[in-house]
């Protein structure tokens, strides 16, 4: 994994997030198609630090949108 991996992951997940709003890490892993949750949470990560995620827990699942 690179920091380059990782960036692409990133614009990956934002796109599915700008076209399909609020997912459950679950499905935006399978929205990604991201093959490791390694490489998924470092770009939810990369794009939390940046301000452009929001994210709510409930007992099930965590749920993420762009901010």
């Amino acid at each position: 994994m690179t920091i380059d991996s990782i960036g692409t992951a990133a614009g990956t997940v934002w796109t599915a997030l700008s076209t399909s709003g609020k997912l459950s890490v679950k499905d935006l892993k399978k929205a990604t198609k991201i093959k490791t949750d390694k490489v998924l949470f470092s770009a939810l990560g990369w794009l939390a630090k940046e301000g452009k995620l929001v994210f709510n827990e409930t007992e099930d699942d965590l749920f993420v949108w762009l901010a």
